[in-house]
């Protein structure tokens, strides 16, 4: 039986090379690999004795060879495939063990590697009769099945074949990626994604469910410690993602402790204040109702005093902090048993957001605020305050996170009344009105997109505020500033849309 081991990472490979050779097995090798396995007293034999050929074109041309891809690809059930090898004194191999240059660490048109996968998808394609390794973690029950049976059986040169075809997939995939240099719709998309995870369920228990992630890529999910609660579900793990983007963008703009409660993905309560405490209870009193069964993110260690007051709130299903005080997580497990708690890093930047419908997938930027502070316009007479000023920055940032159509009453780092989801904007500023119940007084109303007409405007004036922000650009944008004009209200344009689906 002969073996070609080819690896550019050697992890596990001496070990492995020695299990073949007292197996029995022969073994072809080359470069550094070969170097390897010679040094700890394996028997080699260079693939340059079996070519007959040097390596050529500083190690560019080795492996591609008919003496390297006749032993490989040759179909075992054909006499005249086995009479062309023998007449040819070509040895059949029956293992290909190879691993790819590391392309995603170091792209590079030097890192391309040819010879790698030509063997590895040659060996895949010729499963019925080759195995190929392209994980080290193959080699132990590889070396197992061998020490026990003499050979692989089907299904594991199939497993084997499948991992080897995703390896080069996923290669390609980087390359052409590395390729695409930013373009952030290029003409081809290509994934290669690897599960991480088996869900307890989908969106509902009858929906089998799992993350997945970019191979080889790590991903701020991956380095989450849940500290108490049952296993996450496909919902806990997209609101949490939602509440957890929530939380950093609001604690970014205002350099402060944030709370964001995240329910079916929208915020039903977001602020900002001097102590996670107080940003806590605000968070939950903008809407308490629907807090119950939420995800809680906050962009602090989790305290003592937060604790006092998650402990007088209504349940969560998750908790997800940078940390926590000592002791927090056990007052947390007493009192909260069935709460998931989680402690993760930041959030990772997406390059481009997929969404999958009917006819194929849409993809755009992912979302973000390009117009800043400066390029926003007062429209009407009356010039907000400060202070007005910073409530509708605040009221905007949280209006982005909301489902369309979305409009948000804030007040002093609050968001006091959000209306989420509705097929007109009037009814989303009535039922933001209702939950703000007067607190936003003084404060400021965001849309997420412009107001078609005044009745918007006098929503807004109802709930008691004395700013709104949208973006404007409507064909009755003189008649709303009109309105607002004769409301005492400011208005400010912000020249960008924010719809959310």
């Amino acid at each position: 039986m002969r073996a070609l081991i080819s690896v550019y990472d050697k992890t596990g490979v001496v070990e492995f090379g020695q299990g073949l050779h007292e197996l029995g097995w022969e073994i072809v090798s080359s470069g550094g690999t070969a170097g390897a396995l010679r040094e700890a007293g394996v028997p080699v034999l260079s693939v340059e004795e079996v070519t007959g050929s040097p390596e050529m074109l500083d190690g560019r041309v080795k492996t591609l060879h008919p003496r390297i891809h006749g032993g490989i690809l040759a179909d075992r059930t054909k006499p005249d495939h086995l009479a062309r090898l023998e007449e040819l004194e070509i040895a059949a191999i029956d293992l290909v063990v190879s691993n790819l240059y590391p392309f995603r660490d170091e792209p590079s048109v030097e890192q391309i590697d040819i010879g790698g996968p030509s063997m590895v998808r040659a060996a895949a394609k010729n499963f019925a009769a080759v195995g190929i390794i392209t994980d080290p973690s193959d080699y132990k029950e590889v070396i197992d099945e061998l020490s026990a049976s003499g050979a692989l059986s089907d299904s594991t040169r199939r497993r084997l074949a499948r991992a080897a075809f995703a390896h080069t997939a996923a290669y390609d995939a980087a390359i052409v990626n590395w390729l695409d240099d930013g373009d952030p719709i290029p003409p081809t998309l290509h994934l290669a994604l690897e599960k991480t995870d088996d869900l307890r369920y989908g969106e509902n228990p009858h929906q089998a469910g799992a993350r997945y992630r970019p191979v080889a890529e790590s991903r701020w999910l991956d380095h989450v410690v849940q500290h108490e609660g049952l296993a996450l579900s496909y919902l806990n793990l997209f609101d949490a993602d939602a509440a957890w983007r929530v939380v950093h963008d609001l604690g970014n703009l205002a350099k402060s402790p944030a709370v964001a409660i995240i329910k079916h993905a929208n915020p039903c309560g977001a602020a900002v204040a001097s102590s996670l405490a107080e940003a806590y209870r605000n968070a939950y009193e903008c809407d308490s109702r629907s807090a119950f069964g939420g995800i809680v993110a906050l962009n602090r260690v989790l305290d003592h005093d937060t604790v006092d007051a998650i402990e007088n709130a209504a349940q969560a299903d998750v908790i997800i902090a940078p940390g926590f005080e000592s002791g927090s997580i056990e007052r947390l497990r007493a009192k909260r048993r069935n709460t998931r708690v989680l402690e993760g890093p930041p959030p990772d930047a997406i390059s481009v957001d997929l969404r999958q419908i009917s006819g194929g997938w849409l993809a755009q930027n992912p979302h973000h605020f390009a117009a800043d502070v400066a390029s926003w316009k007062v429209v009407t007479e009356r010039q907000p305050t400060d202070a007005e000023m910073a409530d509708a920055a605040f009221a905007w940032r949280v209006c982005g996170h909301v489902t369309s159509n979305a409009i948000v009453l804030a007040k002093a780092g609050t968001a006091w009344g959000i209306g989420a989801g509705q097929q007109n904007r009037v009814e989303s500023g009535q039922i933001a009105t209702s939950k703000a119940d007067g607190r936003a007084a003084g404060g400021a109303c965001a849309s997420d997109a412009f107001y078609p007409f005044p009745d918007g405007i006098e929503a807004a004036a109802s709930a008691g505020v004395a700013v709104v922000i949208q973006p404007g650009g409507a064909l009755g944008d003189d008649a709303v500033i009109a309105k607002a004009n004769s409301l005492g209200l400011s208005m400010i344009f912000t020249g960008e849309r924010h719809f959310k689906h």
